[in-house]
């Protein structure tokens, strides 16, 4: 069985080959690069950093130095653009580096672009929000369609559209999904509010008792549907006249009959019996009601 891509179609779209963004080509070298002469990626959809990691990062750089080397490109005489590999350039300077193992490579500014998100987007540690405006932004500055974009991130269109519906959530749930304070599937689950002040209501609910994903759905399906009428009572007066009728039919047929009626008018006559000589009697009082 063959390997499998864990990056999907992504970055098949953009280059060669998948592997090409850590591996060279046959005619490429690592270079030593001089950290003071890279500038990181404008289009870097990651717009924070976990200093934890970094600092954990930067530690293993100091013990076995960097692994994988950073993808660049040159945009001047001296100077280099990160591709790939943003978190190893800040944990190298961290680490105290002055040089970095690179590749270099031609690109332009829309490829670049697209290869910078598309490289993103296929990382685990990028949080909803990013994931959904990395997605819009090769929607709109890239200008694809979301079918293209679902081909070239090697992900279901409907995971897509998905990720893009989370930007119509209000700010604060946003932030939410940002600092992981609820999920996506908990956000999911509030989009399909229209009320933006019950989204808010059930934000703040879901932080405040832990709720799960079956019970924000739960508690949003409760939401939608329709209030049920309270019940109207009969007046004293029309509970008596049914049960007069009710008596009647019970003397008629010569069982107690059971009579239901509520204030709307909807009602139910039913005719018990014992056995089937007792159906057979009902049967014949029917027929003769009807000859």
């Amino acid at each position: 069985m063959g390997k499998k891509n864990v990056l999907g179609r992504g970055l098949g779209a953009l280059i060669d080959n998948p592997d090409d963004i850590r591996k060279p080509r046959p005619s490429a070298s690592i270079n030593e690069i001089d950290i003071s002469l890279i500038e990181v990626n404008p289009w870097q959809p990651r717009s924070t950093f976990d200093e934890e990691r970094l600092e954990e990062l930067a530690a293993s750089i100091r013990s076995v130095g960097i692994v994988v080397p950073l993808t660049l490109r040159k945009t001047d005489e001296d100077k280099y653009q990160i591709i790939a590999g943003e978190r190893r350039f800040r944990a190298a300077r961290k680490a105290g580096l002055t040089k970095v193992p690179a590749y270099v490579r031609e690109a332009e500014d829309d490829v670049m672009l697209e290869m910078a998100l598309v490289e993103n987007i296929q990382r685990e540690d990028l949080d909803p929000i990013e994931v959904a405006i990395s997605y819009q932004r090769l929607l709109d500055e890239c200008n694809l369609t979301q079918e293209d974009l679902s081909e070239k991130v090697g992900k279901k269109r409907s995971t897509v559209s998905n990720y893009l519906r989370l930007l119509k959530l209000p700010a604060e749930i946003q932030m939410g999904l940002r600092s992981r304070s609820i999920s996506m599937g908990q956000a999911r689950a509030i989009i399909n509010i229209e009320n933006t002040e019950k989204q808010l209501e059930i934000y703040r609910k879901i932080v405040e008792e832990d709720l799960s994903v079956r019970m924000v759905e739960a508690l949003v399906r409760e939401l939608d549907s329709p209030s049920k009428p309270e019940k109207v009572k009969t007046t004293k007066e029309l509970s008596d006249e049914y049960n007069e009728l009710k008596k009647h039919l019970s003397e008629f047929f010569k069982t107690n009959i059971g009579f239901s009626r509520d204030g709307k008018g909807k009602g139910k006559i039913v005719i018990p019996f014992k056995s089937d000589d007792e159906l057979e009697q009902i049967i014949a009082i029917l027929d003769r009601a009807k000859a």
